[in-house]
């Protein structure tokens, strides 16, 4: 105790700047991420959570069960949670390599003196500066069966008309077009900073030994880039895992199901017909749970070949 009085004593003002993002994270993070394990451990749902009607107020009636919801969803007994991860895996993998490569891409013509690179450079960046709802929507009004951009174009040149959102599949690849659309100028402006830090006088003393650009590519950008390139891919690995307002924006209520990652599934138990709070909240810690796990072992992968 006297420590503690001591501590504030000297570092009070810390503590003051510290408190009021103290405060925020636990009401927006800490309580509801607690509550949320606390009810994936009941079986709670609209039907017997406390509720009021009127001035009438029904207790909750709910039970804990224990492990029950994440045994269902691990055993595959619910059906869902195995085919919407493989989709979700597919779909974040196949996002963020796309975002990458073409980040990459775009990094490199922005870092060469060019003329109007500042102009390139701010119009490239749009996507990522508009917000998420806005550009969504704007793709969804272009991939309108009846009155979209793309429809208009490819009727003016003969082609029968296209229902780009009609289908699983063609959900997928629109889905996908948009999140990578909206992700590279992220990738782009990281990368572009990494390669901007990388010493000239590397690439200089390669092409007076000869190497061709495709071998300065990979033997200066590349390895200069692993730090950044690292942290890019960690982080566009967990937002895209994560990327609930492409889809659900894009998609609405034409969604078919089959394109749900799992946290739009998990939005879907919560919120539509009879809510099944547990087994959403039991999706959320599973999906918390598979983020932790894969940046753990992300981490020790990086720290090895670092060392290396």
């Amino acid at each position: 105790m006297t420590s503690f009085k001591r501590s504030w004593d000297k570092h009070w003002y810390a503590w003051a700047m510290v408190a009021p993002v103290v405060i925020v994270i636990g009401v927006l993070v800490l309580y509801p991420l607690g509550y949320g394990a606390y009810l994936s451990f009941t079986n709670a749902n609209e039907m017997t959570v406390a509720k009021n009607i009127g001035p009438v107020h029904i207790p909750a009636s709910y039970d804990i069960v224990g492990f029950d919801n994440y045994w269902k969803i691990i055993s595959g007994q619910d059906g869902d949670f195995y085919p919407r991860l493989i989709w979700t895996v597919t779909w974040t993998v196949t996002c963020v390599a796309f975002t990458y490569a073409i980040g990459m891409g775009m990094a490199m013509l922005l870092n060469r003196p060019v003329r109007f690179r500042l102009f390139y450079r701010l119009s490239l960046i749009l996507p990522w500066a508009i917000p998420a709802f806005v550009s969504v929507f704007a793709w969804r009004l272009m991939l309108n069966s009846q009155y979209g951009v793309f429809n208009s174009m490819i009727t003016q040149v003969g082609l029968p008309a296209q229902d780009w959102l009609g289908t699983p599949f063609a959900q997928k690849v629109a889905v996908i077009m948009v999140n990578v659309w909206a992700g590279v100028p992220f990738m782009m402006v990281a990368l572009l900073g990494g390669m901007q830090s990388v010493p000239q006088e590397l690439y200089e003393a390669a092409e007076m030994d000869g190497a061709s650009p495709w071998q300065r590519f990979l033997n200066i950008t590349l390895p200069g880039l692993r730090p950044v390139s690292n942290t890019v891919i960690l982080l566009g690995v967990i937002w895209t895992f994560n990327m609930f307002p492409i889809i659900f924006l894009l998609l609405g209520q034409n969604n078919s199901g089959d394109t749900d990652i799992l946290v739009t599934y998990a939005y879907r138990k919560a919120f539509t017909g009879v809510s099944d709070y547990s087994g959403a909240a039991s999706y959320g810690m599973v999906i918390l749970a598979i983020l932790l796990v894969f940046s753990t072992f992300y981490r020790r992968y990086q720290a090895k070949t670092e060392q290396a």
